[in-house]
């Protein structure tokens, strides 16, 4: 497993994420979200690659399922998006607001399944360019314009699904954003608005552009 980028040289916690991938992904890799918390935090990190297309054992043995991002901290690895911020979530109030673990929680599974199970069945054919057979695209549209019927509700006279901020809004917000690059927000202005407050914060915009340049690196490199 290589190094690649370095948040802080100094930090002993560790964010793994692959060394490259093509362009269609970039931005949407799940690395972001915990890139966008630990900023949110101020919490000092360093950025190590692994390979997309030649996978080590020493991935597997950590990650069982082959995927990314994870996480290594005084040798505690974190694995699963949810997961991970959670586990930053206890280390600061701009990830867990005092008093709202409970909110935050529920909300952090809701984005990651109430929500985001539809926007991957419903966005996958879209992000690919696979055939969608016509009962499929009819079902899964259905459920995604459901769900976002449903977050409108939620979301109406509120900037966050908690009382402030919170690693809720980092796993929604992302998940959302994946609906909103096919143009899946198109009837629902409020969770777009949702989207655009949250990723107008320094935090997100900074996380964004250094996955990017992550992966820019890598090209030249290639």
């Amino acid at each position: 497993m290589n190094s690649v980028a370095m948040g802080d040289d100094m930090s002993d916690l560790t964010l793994y994420t692959f060394d490259w991938v093509p362009d269609f992904p970039r931005g949407f890799v799940r690395d972001l979200r915990i890139r966008w918390a630990l900023e949110e935090a101020g919490l000092p990190y360093r950025i190590a690659g692994v390979p997309l297309e030649a996978r080590a054992p020493e991935h597997y043995a950590v990650q069982p399922f082959g995927q990314v991002p994870w996480i290594e901290e005084d040798g505690t690895v974190v694995f699963e998006t949810g997961a991970i911020l959670l586990y930053l979530a206890e280390k600061s109030p701009a990830l867990m607001p005092v008093g709202a673990r409970t909110a935050v929680t529920q909300w952090t599974f809701a984005a990651l399944n109430s929500i985001e199970s539809a926007a991957m069945a419903w966005a996958l054919p879209r992000f690919t360019g696979a055939e969608h057979a016509p009962a499929a695209a009819t079902m899964t549209q259905t459920w995604v314009t459901m769900r976002m019927q449903q977050m409108e509700a939620v979301l109406s006279g509120r900037d966050w699904l908690t009382a402030s901020f919170s690693v809720a809004d980092i796993a929604m917000v992302d998940v959302l954003r994946f609906i909103d690059r096919f143009d899946g927000l198109a009837d629902a202005p409020v969770c777009r608005a949702y989207v655009a407050r949250a990723t107008a914060r320094p935090a997100f915009v900074k996380a964004l552009s250094d996955q990017m340049m992550h992966f820019e690196r890598a090209d030249a490199a290639r």
